[in-house]
């Protein structure tokens, strides 16, 4: 008769008779999780290297002034495992759950150990010798290696995972490398909970993924919503605010994209500075409506000099989602530009009437946009000034004129022409339809002694 307990129960009795001898352990601040994923033939392994302080409410066997007991350790390593890292994975094998991971292997490690630098190193030492009572450490100076198995039906399929490790740690940085069947290593570094994550996505996948991160993004940026409603306060036609709103998302999706390729400048001080400008962005439109006499053609063509810079700060939120863009960066970015043009158009949907209601009912028009402008630019004012004093702690130096500074410099001495080139041929678009669109009311309208026909 099979008398062995389930996981649950065993575990539980873990926690109570930990908890019994010694006070829980507190959350670590910051844990880093290690992990290999590779698909081999009919099964796929998962090998995960943590902290072993992560494991809380277990209290590991010690010996004398508190060294780990390794003798009597191996009894207790596969339960911490199931419940703090297997049971915290999910794992999709084409939108199909994999089963509940087999606990192959798990051993404590030496911190001094690297043999996670390589998948190799790693699965041979998991497998190699286990460390003995000759060695004397304290449980908070040790990692918990172990190997996880799941059953598979085909290394060539799409794999994603969820990863629930953010318990372990108040900050837990993951760093995952998946290995594919005769591919290249891909290397995701994610802190948190990201949620599904797909490994190898497909181009929808991917799409998808970033238009809902660019939907959520400029409804989280306050900068680039205040922005916005300056751009719109004067302008509350939709006709009106078309070429000012297209101009915006064509020039942030420029700097965007060409931030992703590596034309934007690297430098620590490029960041702040990019903030600040932001700042000033809002601060001059607000003034601008302050004083009056805006016009659509002057507000488009702001709208895309500022939209450059917006652009680069649309960059910053990407720096570290791209890497879940797989083989379709292009895909992803252009999917990031959508979101973010659905985030605006639900902005206008609701600013628009709510403008319309306010200037009709509340307040008179001018009076209104002059308060509204003036809160705004209250506003922006102080983000500038707090930004513009961090700027001022970065030193800017003369740089070293070498290949690489050329290079770069020919870089941005193109995506210059580029802009020039593609602001000349809006500018000479809405010209011409500036003209047709007055020759035609001329052509239409009645000569000086002719009357209408009826």
């Amino acid at each position: 008769m099979d008398v062995r307990l389930p996981f649950a129960i065993r575990a539980s009795a873990v926690v109570l008779a930990s908890c019994a001898l010694l006070p829980a352990h507190n959350i670590p601040n910051d844990v880093t999780v290690q992990a290999f994923f590779r698909p081999e033939g009919s099964h796929l392994r998962l090998l995960v290297r943590v902290p072993l302080q992560a494991m809380r409410d277990v209290e590991f066997p010690q010996r004398g002034p508190g060294y780990l007991d390794f003798e009597q350790i191996d009894a207790i390593l596969p339960d911490a495992v199931n419940l703090w890292i297997a049971g915290a994975i999910e794992i999709y094998e084409d939108n199909a759950r994999l089963p509940k991971a087999s606990v192959v292997e798990s051993r404590v490690s030496l911190l001094s150990d690297p043999s996670f630098a390589t998948y190799d190193a790693a699965l041979a030492h998991i497998r190699g010798p286990e460390l003995t009572n000759a060695t004397s450490v304290v449980w908070d100076q040790v990692f918990l290696d172990t190997l996880l198995e799941y059953p598979i039906q085909s290394d060539g399929a799409r794999f994603s995972i969820h990863s629930e490790l953010a318990r372990l740690g108040l900050r837990t940085v993951t760093v995952l490398r998946f290995l594919p069947p005769g591919g290249a290593i891909r290397a995701f570094e994610f802190t948190g909970d990201p949620g599904l994550i797909a490994l190898d996505p497909r181009w929808h996948q991917a799409a998808l993924r970033f238009v809902k991160l660019g939907f959520m993004h400029i409804l989280d940026g306050t900068d680039h919503l205040l922005f916005l409603l300056c751009l719109v306060i004067p302008f509350r036609r939709f006709g009106a605010l078309i070429p000012i709103v297209t101009a915006f998302t064509v020039a942030h999706s420029i700097t965007l994209i060409a931030s992703a390729y590596d034309f934007a400048p690297s430098a620590l001080w490029f960041s702040p500075l990019i903030e600040t400008l932001i700042a000033c962005s809002i601060v001059y439109m607000a003034l601008e409506n302050i004083v009056g006499g805006a016009t659509v053609h002057r507000r488009w063509m702001i709208a895309f000099g500022f939209g450059l810079v917006h652009g680069f700060g649309f960059s910053f939120a990407l720096k570290d989602t791209l890497q879940f863009a797989g083989s379709h960066l292009l895909t992803s970015l252009l999917g990031f530009n959508i979101g973010v043009e659905l985030g605006q158009l639900l902005v206008l949907a609701l600013l628009v009437p709510a403008l319309e209601f306010v200037f009709r009912n509340i307040v008179a028009e001018r009076m209104g946009t002059i308060i509204l402008s003036a809160l705004v630019a209250h506003t922006g004012w102080h983000w500038m000034m707090d930004r513009t004093d961090r700027l001022r702690q970065f030193r800017f130096e003369s740089p070293l004129i070498d290949a690489a500074l050329l290079a770069a410099a020919l870089r941005v001495l193109t995506v210059a022409v580029l802009l020039a080139g593609l602001g000349w041929a809006a500018r000479a678009m809405l010209r011409d339809y500036a003209a047709r669109k007055l020759n035609g009311k001329r052509s239409g309208a009645p000569s000086g002694g002719e009357q209408p026909s009826t």
